[in-house]
C-alpha cells in the first residue's frame, strides 16, 4: 500500500513536469524553423505533423467524453485527465491567423475553442461530447468514430488507459521527425501519457 502510493505520487510529479515543459514548449510552438527562408518545405512537414498530432489527442478527448457520457460516476476520476488532453489539443493545433479587425484585440488565451473549458458536473455530463467534438472538427477535420463504450465501468477505464498509451506512444514516435521545439512538446505530451495510463490502471481513485 505504501508503496502504492508513492508511486502514485511520482506519476502525478511526471504529469505535473510534463505539463511545465508543455507550457515551455508552447511558447515557440510556431516557430518551427519559420526564422529560416529556406526551411519552407521543412515548415509544412512541421505542420502537418502537428495536425496529424492534434488529430490523435483529439481522438482520445473523443474517447473520454465518451465514456463520461455513459459513465458519468466516473467523472470526479476523469474530469482531470480529460481536460489535460483537451489542454493537449490546443497546445497542438496551429495557429489560426487573425481575422480583419481583431489585431487591436488583445488575446488572453491561446483558443477559445470548447476544448478548454472543464467539463460540467456529473448530471450535465452529456454536453461533454458535444464539446470535443467541436474542439475535435475544429483542430482536426470529420471526428472518426469513437469505438464502443463497454458497459462496465472499469473495463471503460482500462480501455481508455490503453488508449492512453497509444497515444503517448503515437507522440514518442512522432518527435523523432519533429523540429526541436514541436520535439519536446511532444515528448511532455508522451510523458503525461504514461502518467495518466498509470493513474487509470493502478492509481487508486481514492488517493489524492
Amino acid at each position: 500500500m505504501g508503496r502504492t502510493g508513492t508511486t502514485r505520487r511520482g506519476a502525478l510529479l511526471a504529469a505535473g513536469a510534463a505539463a511545465g515543459g508543455l507550457l515551455t514548449a508552447c511558447s515557440g510552438a510556431d516557430d518551427d524553423g519559420s526564422r529560416d527562408p529556406t526551411s519552407a518545405a521543412a515548415v509544412r512537414a512541421a505542420k502537418a505533423l502537428r495536425v496529424k498530432s492534434a488529430g490523435t489527442s483529439s481522438e482520445l478527448l473523443r474517447q473520454y467524453d465518451a465514456v463520461l457520457e455513459r459513465h458519468p460516476d466516473q467523472a470526479a476520476r476523469l474530469t482531470p485527465l480529460r481536460g489535460a488532453v483537451a489542454r493537449h489539443v490546443t497546445a497542438l493545433s496551429p495557429p489560426q491567423p487573425p481575422k480583419e479587425g481583431d489585431s487591436a484585440k488583445p488575446s488572453t488565451a491561446p483558443s477559445r475553442s470548447a476544448s478548454t473549458t472543464p467539463p460540467p458536473a456529473p448530471s450535465s455530463a452529456p454536453s461533454v461530447g458535444t464539446a470535443a467534438r467541436d474542439a475535435a472538427n475544429a483542430s482536426s477535420g470529420p471526428a472518426p468514430s469513437v469505438p464502443a463504450v463497454p458497459a462496465d465501468p472499469g473495463a471503460a477505464v482500462k480501455a481508455l488507459a490503453a488508449a492512453e498509451r497509444r497515444t503517448a506512444d503515437a507522440h514518442a514516435d512522432a518527435l523523432v521527425h519533429a523540429p526541436p521545439e514541436l520535439a519536446r512538446l511532444l515528448a511532455s505530451l508522451a510523458a503525461a501519457g504514461a502518467a495518466h495510463a498509470y493513474l487509470l490502471t493502478e492509481g487508486s481513485p481514492r488517493e489524492q
